[in-house]
C-alpha cells in the first residue's frame, strides 16, 4: 500500500493554518482601498469568513466538514445573487495573494496555493464588462 501523498491542506500547515489565511484574507479586504468592490459583496462578514474557512478545509484536503454541514458547496452557483466581473475577481485574487504571503512561508507551498485559487476565481465571474 502507497503512502497518502501530502494534500495542500497538510502542506499549508492544516487547520490552524487556513483559519488564519481566511482571517488574513479577511482583513486585507477590510483594508485594502483597491478590495472594496469585493468587500461591498459581503454581507454579513463573521458567516462568510466561517464558511469560507470550512469551505477552503475541505477544497485543500482537509475534513469536509462543509460539505457535511451545508452540502455540496456548488460555488458558482451559491455566488449568482452577486455581480461578479473581473475586477471582483482580480480583488479577490489580491486579498488572497497578499493573505497567502503573510501565513505560508514555503514559496513553493504558496505558489501551488494561489495556482489552485486561479480557476476557481476564474469560474466565479458572471459579468462581462
Amino acid at each position: 500500500m502507497r503512502p497518502a501523498l501530502p494534500t495542500l491542506y497538510d502542506a499549508v500547515g492544516g487547520e490552524p493554518a487556513v483559519t488564519h489565511l481566511v482571517a488574513r484574507f479577511y482583513h486585507h479586504m477590510a483594508t485594502l482601498p483597491e478590495a472594496r468592490d469585493t468587500l461591498a459583496l459581503h454581507v454579513d462578514l463573521e458567516r462568510a469568513r466561517d464558511r469560507f474557512t470550512l469551505f477552503l478545509i475541505g477544497w485543500l484536503g482537509g475534513p469536509d466538514v462543509y460539505v457535511e454541514r451545508f452540502g455540496h458547496p456548488r460555488l458558482r452557483a451559491r455566488h449568482m445573487p452577486f455581480a461578479i466581473g473581473e475586477r471582483e475577481r482580480d480583488q479577490w485574487l489580491l486579498c488572497m495573494e497578499r493573505a497567502t504571503a503573510d501565513v505560508i512561508s514555503d514559496p513553493a507551498v504558496a505558489a501551488a496555493l494561489m495556482r489552485a485559487f486561479v480557476p476557481v476565481a476564474n469560474h466565479m465571474i458572471n459579468q462581462h464588462e
